[in-house]
């Protein structure tokens, strides 16, 4: 009789997903040394080698890949199959792991995070903020933030209800130095600091006034994809800024920063969480998604 484990089978699905031991033993919440064993007694037990390790680096071999590309499905039937029965809890229980943008995190936490711990002390968040776009079916998440622009199509949104707006900001002493925009065009003799997008693109800054839109391809010293760096350099003098209005209002409420072209700034839809349509979400992903559309409301 066999003895593999759904234990077993997940942890081959989490080292493929997260392609080292080590990141998956992180989300497996295990050593390191405990996941390789594993992964070496379910070898012996089907007599074939599912990764190819070295020192640098793992992948999965042909068998291996079977295996996920077969098991992935069945596996996830058999998650939402107990999901399904542990939601008929009172209380839900478990693991939320969310992946959000690091100018999204902070909002999240405030506003939901905070209070769905307090209302369900039973849950455990394992928030992870990075700026790429990642996969989260992929890469084993519940829930995604994003702008609502850059929510995959194939995925259900749910607004966190604030809209959000873009500014552009230099500081005082560059102003003084090099004069100040008044329009688009004018931004293209300027010093401006380059977006670099999650997906390596670089931003063209989107402007927008009564209708009229800019798309302004600005040139200057720095090309950063950090929105804290781009806040330094700005406040050092190096250029003009594009930001979240969110990441810089105190500097400009203090007079560190000036906003300019504020009439062409308009607010757009705000953040939004996504997840993947299923059939029978977990208690605590069903109880998060009631409260932010509770909070929303608000």
């Amino acid at each position: 009789m066999s003895r593999v484990t759904l234990n077993d089978l997940q942890a081959v699905l989490t080292i493929a997903r997260r392609g080292t031991f080590r990141a998956a033993a992180i989300d497996l919440d295990m050593s390191t040394t405990a996941l390789s064993h594993t992964i070496a007694r379910l070898e012996a037990e089907l007599e074939v080698r599912l990764f190819n390790r070295t020192t640098r680096s793992v992948a999965l071999t042909e068998a291996g890949q079977q295996l996920v590309e077969q098991l992935g499905p069945s596996l996830q039937g058999v998650n939402d199959a107990l999901e399904a029965v542990r939601a008929r809890k009172g209380t839900p229980s478990g693991v939320l792991r969310i992946n959000a943008p690091p100018f999204a995190a902070l909002t999240l936490f405030s506003t939901l995070i905070v209070e769905f711990l307090r209302r369900y002390p039973q849950m455990h968040i394992d928030l992870v903020t990075e700026g790429r776009l990642v996969d989260i079916v992929a890469e084993g998440f519940d829930l995604g933030v994003r702008v609502a622009g850059l929510v995959p199509q194939d995925m259900i949104a749910l607004s966190l209800g604030q809209p959000q707006r873009f500014a552009v900001a230099a500081s005082p002493d560059y102003l003084a130095q090099h004069g100040t925009p008044t329009t688009p065009g004018d931004l293209l003799r300027h010093a401006c600091l380059r977006v670099r997008l999650p997906d390596g693109a670089l931003y063209r800054w989107h402007l927008e006034k009564q209708g009229e839109v800019a798309h302004v391809e600005v040139n200057g010293p720095l090309t950063l994809d950090d929105a804290a760096l781009s806040r330094a350099a700005v406040l050092e003098g190096l250029g003009i800024g594009f930001f979240l209005e969110q990441n810089v209002v105190g500097d400009i409420a203090a007079g560190r920063m000036v906003r300019l072209l504020d009439d062409w700034t308009p607010p757009f839809p705000g953040l939004c969480l996504y997840y993947p349509g299923r059939r029978h979400p977990s208690a605590g992903l069903a109880a998060f998604l009631a409260l932010a559309r509770e909070m929303a409301q608000r």
